[in-house]
This record gives C-alpha cells, sequence and structure tokens, in this order.
C-alpha cells in the first residue's frame, strides 16, 4: 500500500508539472515589462550582474569546419550562471559552420544557467558583415559618398539578415560620430563630416539592420548598437583614446543630431560610449550624457555598452576613479549597463553590492534592459538558426549585386580634364593598370568589362611592410618605381592605383597597435611615381582608394583624371572599370571637405563664416575639392531656381526648387543639394548647412523641378542662452551641385 501511495504521489506530482504553466517571464503573450520583472525578481545579484558582461570568443570559443563547438575551461567557468553575450564567435568560419556551432554555443549557454536565458552574439559591420563568407559591402564613407540613403538602408538591410543567419543578434555599428580630422585612423567606419548626411545614413543604416524593427522579433534581423556616444570623431590631434573637447553648443547643435534619431527614429536597441572624455568629464562616467540626455531628454530604452574595457579605465587610464571598485561604481551609477571584456570592473559588482546593497536597484535596471533586449529579439522563444537558410540565403545573388550597385552609385569622379574619361575603347588596345593600391582581382574584374584588351598590371611596390600593429612606410620602392615607369611607356593609356589601405589607416588600439597619422599625404612615392609616368605624355588616370582623407594635391596636379572610390566593395575594381570605359556614369559626391594640406585642418565646409577671411601665405585659398563635389560624364544646368515664398512664419512652411536639366549626351544621375545660412544670429553662424539632398537620374535633355521643403525645425540652433529655438531674421539658400556651386535665394524668418 506504501509502495502504491508512493507510485501515485510521483504520477500526481508529475502530472502537475506537466500542467503548470510556464513563468511569466517564458510567457511571450505577456508584455515585455512584465517579463523581465517577472525574471529579475527570481535572479541573485551574481546572476543579474552576469547578464551586464560581455567577453570575447577569443578566450577560447572554438569552432571548426564542419561547425563543432569546443570551448576552453575560461569559456566554460564564465558561463555557468549565464552571461550577456559573446563578442565575435564563429567570425572566422563558413556562415553555415558559424551557424552550427552558435547553435552549440547557445545550447549550453541556456541549459547551463537555471532559467534558460540565451547570450546575445555580437558582431560588427564596417564591410558588411565582419565575418568570414558575408557579402562585402563598401566602407560606411563610402555609403556616405552615394548621397543615397535608400541604398545605405538596402545594405544594411543585407547586413542584418547575414548576421542572424550567422546565428548573431547584435551589431555595434554603425558609427554615428561626425568625423572631421583625416589624421584619426578610424575616419572610413562613419559616414563623413557633416551633420545631415551622417544623420540620414545613420538612420537608414539601423532601420536596415533591425529590418525596420520588425525583424528583430521575427528572427530575420538583428539589433544595432550606435557608436561613439559622444563626440569620439573630434579626439584632440585626430588620435585614438585622446581628449575630446567641443564647446555645448557645438555638441548639441552638430554631434548630437545622429545619435538622437538614431534613438528617436531609428529606435536603436543599443547605444555604445566613447573612449574618450567630453570636455574633462569621461564618457563612461557622465550621468549628464548618459542619463539625462540620453534618457531622460530623448527616451532610450535600450541598453548602453561600454566601449572595451573602458570602465576599468576610468581608474587605471583615464584617472577619474581611486580604484577599481570605484571606477566600477562611477560607470553603474552614469548609466552604463554593460561591461565589455573587462574582468576588473563589473566584475566587482556582487562584492560591491554585498557592501553596499542600495546599488542592487541600479543592477536591476542594467540587468533589466539587458534581458528586454533579449526579449525583443524573440531569444526566449527562438534562440536557433536554421542552418538550412544560412546556407541558402548567405551571398545571394541579389546581395552582391547590391554590392555592385552601390560601388556604381559611390564613385566619385574628383577630375576629368579634356574628357579624358571615359576611354574611346577603340583609341587603346593596351592598358597598364598599375600603382600600390592594385588589388589580388583588379585583372580579373577589368577583364570581366572589357575582355579584348592587352593588360600590363603590376603593384611595383606596397606601401607599407603591412605589419598588423604598426606597419613600417616601405623605403625600398626605386626599384619598383622605374619597373611601372618602364610598363607605362608600353601602354596606350595608364591607370595607376593610388592613395592608402587597410594598414595606412586603422584602429589604433590601447596596446601597442598604431593607426593615426601625423600627415594626410599620400604615404610613399606616389606623387613621383604619377609624375614620372604622366611625363610619358600618355592618358594618366589615377583610381583613388583610401580609408581616410588624403592631401592630393600632386594627384590633381599631374592626373588627367581622378576616380575616388574610398573603400569599395569585393567588386569595386568592377565598377572602376565600369566608370573607366564607360559602362557606367559616376554620381557620387565628396562626403568631406578636401583639403589642400593638413596646415588648414579643422577644416570642414560648415565650420564658422568667419574663419574663411584669412587665407594662408603662399598657398592658394580654399579646399582642393569642395564638400558634395562629384563631376559626371554629362552636364547638368540649374535654372529657374525660387522659393515659394518671400518668407517663412512660425508654424508654416515654404519650398525652395530648382529646376536642373541633362544638357549633355549620355543619361546620369545627379545630387541636387540644399544648404542654408542663417545671415545673422545671436551667435556666429556656420557659413553653410546641408539640410536637404535628393538623387535624381535624368536622361539626355530631360529636366526635372526639384522642391524641398524648409521648415522652421530646419533653422532652429542653440541660441546666445543656450536654449535650442529660432531666431527671426534673413537666409540664404544654395540649391546646387556642390557645398560651393549652385543657385541662391533669399527668404526671411518672421514671427506669426
Amino acid at each position: 500500500m506504501k509502495r502504491f501511495t508512493t507510485l501515485l504521489l510521483l504520477l500526481l506530482s508529475v502530472s502537475a508539472c506537466a500542467q503548470k504553466p510556464s513563468q511569466i517571464y517564458q510567457d511571450a503573450n505577456r508584455s515585455i515589462e512584465e517579463r523581465v520583472a517577472d525574471l529579475l525578481s527570481k535572479m541573485t545579484v551574481e546572476e543579474k550582474v552576469m547578464q551586464m558582461r560581455i567577453f570575447h570568443a577569443n578566450k577560447g570559443v572554438e569552432i571548426d569546419e564542419e561547425g563543432n563547438l569546443t570551448m576552453s575551461d575560461d569559456v566554460k567557468e564564465r558561463l555557468k550562471i549565464g552571461i550577456a553575450g559573446i563578442k565575435n564567435p564563429g567570425e572566422h568560419n563558413t556562415p553555415v559552420a558559424a551557424a552550427k556551432g552558435n547553435n552549440a554555443l547557445q545550447k549550453y549557454i541556456i541549459e547551463q544557467n537555471r532559467f534558460g536565458i540565451p547570450a546575445l552574439f555580437v558582431t560588427e559591420s564596417y564591410n558588411g558583415v565582419d565575418a568570414e563568407g558575408c557579402t562585402k559591402f563598401g566602407r560606411p564613407i563610402t555609403s556616405a559618398a552615394s548621397f543615397n540613403p535608400e541604398l545605405t538602408h538596402r545594405q544594411w538591410l543585407v547586413v542584418g539578415n547575414e548576421a542572424r543567419l550567422r546565428g548573431m543578434h547584435m551589431c555595434h555599428s554603425p558609427e554615428a560620430d561626425v568625423v572631421r580630422d583625416p589624421r584619426f585612423g578610424r575616419m572610413s567606419e562613419a559616414f563623413g563630416e557633416d551633420t545631415y548626411l551622417v544623420k540620414e545614413n545613420v538612420v537608414a543604416a539601423i532601420t536596415g539592420v533591425q529590418g525596420n524593427y520588425d525583424g528583430l522579433g521575427n528572427g530575420t534581423h538583428i539589433g544595432a548598437v550606435a557608436k561613439h556616444f559622444a563626440g569620439y570623431g573630434q579626439v584632440l590631434g585626430g588620435t585614438n583614446f585622446a581628449a575630446i573637447e567641443i564647446s555645448e553648443r557645438t555638441l548639441i547643435d552638430e554631434i548630437f543630431p545622429p545619435f538622437e534619431a538614431a534613438v528617436k527614429e531609428a529606435r536603436t536597441l543599443g547605444i555604445m560610449a566613447s573612449h574618450g572624455d567630453l570636455n574633462g568629464v569621461a564618457s563612461h562616467a557622465n550621468p549628464w550624457l548618459l542619463t539625462d540626455v540620453l534618457r531622460d531628454q530623448w527616451g532610450f530604452k535600450g541598453y548602453t555598452v561600454s566601449d572595451a574595457n573602458d570602465i576599468g579605465r576610468l581608474f587605471y587610464f583615464m584617472g577619474v576613479a581611486e580604484s577599481a571598485d570605484a571606477a566600477a561604481l562611477l560607470g553603474l551609477t552614469a548609466g552604463m549597463d554593460v561591461d565589455l571584456y573587462a574582468d576588473d570592473a563589473y566584475a566587482l559588482l556582487p562584492k560591491l553590492a554585498r557592501e553596499q546593497p542600495e546599488i542592487i536597484e541600479l543592477i536591476d535596471r542594467s540587468a533589466g534592459r539587458v534581458l528586454r533586449t533579449k526579449m525583443i529579439l524573440g531569444l526566449f522563444e527562438n534562440p536557433y538558426v536554421d542552418v538550412r537558410e544560412t546556407e541558402r540565403r548567405v551571398r545571394m545573388p541579389t546581395s552582391l549585386a547590391l554590392a555592385h550597385e552601390a560601388d556604381e552609385e559611390s564613385i566619385i569622379l574628383l577630375k576629368n580634364d579634356n574628357n579624358t574619361l571615359p576611354i574611346d575603347e577603340a583609341s587603346v588596345e593596351t592598358i597598364a593598370l598599375l600603382g600600390p593600391a592594385l588589388r589580388e582581382k583588379t585583372r580579373t574584374h577589368f577583364q570581366n568589362i572589357m575582355p579584348y584588351k592587352n593588360y600590363i598590371v603590376e603593384q611595383g611596390f606596397k606601401l607599407t611592410d603591412e605589419q598588423k600593429s604598426v606597419p613600417r612606410v616601405n623605403t625600398e620602392t626605386a626599384a619598383g618605381v622605374d619597373r611601372l615607369v618602364e610598363l607605362a611607356r608600353e601602354a596606350d593609356v595608364n591607370i595607376l592605383f593610388l592613395g592608402g589601405d587597410e594598414h595606412t589607416s586603422k584602429e589604433a588600439f590601447f596596446n601597442g597597435a598604431l593607426g593615426d597619422r601625423a600627415s594626410i599625404d599620400p604615404v610613399g612615392p606616389q606623387n613621383e611615381l604619377l609624375r614620372r609616368v604622366k611625363a610619358l605624355g600618355k592618358p594618366t588616370i589615377v583610381v583613388f582608394t583610401h580609408r581616410r582623407t588624403l592631401s592630393i594635391t600632386g594627384f590633381a596636379e599631374h592626373a588627367d583624371a581622378i576616380l575616388d572610390g574610398w573603400d569599395l566593395s569585393e567588386f569595386g575594381d568592377e565598377a572602376m572599370a565600369k566608370m573607366i570605359f564607360g559602362e557606367a556614369n559616376p554620381s557620387g559626391k565628396s562626403p568631406v571637405t578636401i583639403p589642400r594640406t593638413i596646415g588648414q585642418l579643422p577644416f570642414h565646409y560648415s565650420g564658422k563664416r568667419i574663419n574663411n577671411k584669412k587665407g594662408y601665405l603662399f598657398m592658394e585659398n580654399g579646399p582642393l575639392y569642395p564638400f558634395g563635389h562629384g563631376l559626371s560624364y554629362t552636364s547638368f544646368a540649374y535654372t529657374n531656381a525660387k522659393v515659394s515664398a518671400p518668407t517663412l512664419t512660425v508654424p508654416g512652411m515654404i519650398t525652395a526648387s530648382v529646376k536642373v536639366t541633362n544638357t549633355g549626351s549620355m543619361a546620369g544621375k545627379e545630387v541636387v543639394q540644399l544648404y542654408l545660412t542663417d545671415e545673422i544670429g545671436s551667435v556666429t553662424r556656420p557659413a553653410k548647412e546641408l539640410k536637404a539632398f535628393r538623387k535624381i537620374l535624368l536622361q539626355p535633355g530631360e529636366s526635372k523641378t526639384v522642391s524641398f521643403k524648409i521648415t522652421p525645425e530646419m533653422l532652429a540652433f542653440t541660441r546666445l542662452d543656450m536654449t535650442k529655438g529660432l531666431e527671426t531674421g534673413d537666409y540664404t539658400v544654395l540649391l546646387g551641385t556642390s557645398s560651393a556651386k549652385g543657385e541662391t535665394l533669399k527668404f526671411r524668418l518672421i514671427a506669426d
């Protein structure tokens, strides 16, 4: 009888367990707020803190070619009670192997912690997903050169999809930094020097990678982490980790808008803080920045994440905390939710919580934001990847075609004397492809476009020794230059591949690695090579690729034509070949002001008008090429510019319009740009500011009237009393083909 009773009790217990409703946090029909609160109420402090930490997969997460997972003892120890996330698992594997390995890794993590909390797997995106086997697009600044945010959006839709198919969930991209100092090695990771251009592309990128937000919960896309908040592109001297000095007015009017739009318009899931300080206050310990502005003013609900190890660095680098404990408390109090990589910062919080239990409320806040993100991404319900979809949908033909399309819209024709381009293919038989920026597949890409020509292909010399951490300039170049000049004698036309590469402009890491430069002149004897080849008397074309703005006065002086590609996709040279042979028409515009020399820095088109009063001795004044500059193989005439009314009231709206006509013989795309100048203000105002642009396609002889709305909101700025608002007065409109060329109009802002 006793045995029967025991069996009956056991069966009833099993039955009860089977019928027991799931925990609230597991119920996808409940609100996310309810689910997060329920889960937090059950977790220990140690478990919560682990939801505030991310480590790198290089600690010992290994995936082989078949997708089999092995983990070091260190990794297993870190995963005992869960983790916020892991950076770059499977980055060196094929997409299918990565998907299999990340599935296994996620399964292990879920099974290890008592609540089955999944982890966030995190990637980055500078040329598409930064991982093996994905579609490689051009860099963000290359996308900016297209002046086509819709195209940027479509590229990042692919990025978000391909990343999710690998098993990734968050992306420490895009950069919302406004970058104006070409000494800075990370320049190409951002979308240029102009606040409005950056803002439009950041919104396009975030909505793309997040699948218009709908792609998060249905498992097709990943969350974005906009970075680096804030002012990171303005590091002093252009050196990584340096101080940042920005006036509060400039910060509010020029640096904040892309981040504000990332939060309010694009609904970014994450924000990463800046390495630097901000006017003396370390960004990772800045409650005004991370809480007052980001959350209270803008309403950000996602999580903040440190840049690598920067919470701990509040102590041992920034010198604003007395100890590692104090650094952790500073970051937590300011509003930092997730500690990236460090074992000497938030790892200390459980101990500190025992000593100061009042911080548990802050721990709950931050851990809750991470859990909320995981629920938005649907990871509790669907933590794994369908590997069959991975195999089918990564590097689809449509994605590769998009890379080609983006390349073609991003290439900038800086110079084209005497209509050197496009080349008349009937007039040339032998074409030389020469120079240090030549790529491995350049010959193949040119042959794909123009197969029935003789190609002479030679790199000649490398720019550096290509050491990863601290590359050295190659000084053994004389023989290579001589060789290239001799080869150039044999050609009918010479195409020189010049500029820079991934070794001459890159991120400078904390320990040892350098990537910033004290000069923006081209590395090595590139100007000498160009002069000597040009002296041969043959058409000389420069294909200019680079990751930072360079002072190319030598290129501009000696080349017959210059095609600027920044850093294009894996198919970039094919797009260049199309341009050179006239199968495509350049339509890119410069996303930066191109100076004549480093001595002009800081030098962006929207600088204060008073900056232009004086030039320099012994040098022509102004930029080499202005912001927004870019030529075409056809010509465009701007006529009939007008505003719909001479005055703008508050509230109200007027339109500015201009007729654009293709007066050439080839179809082409033109970027019509609208700039506004506030003629009189209570504080000194920018010379002009880009406020709108539109890219249009015109057939030969075709005309289109392009109209832009001008609203009072476009005219707001931080006034003398530090309030943001309007001031009545006169404004000048420039409708044109660049920041320096177009039709001007006037209107007056008046009180209602």
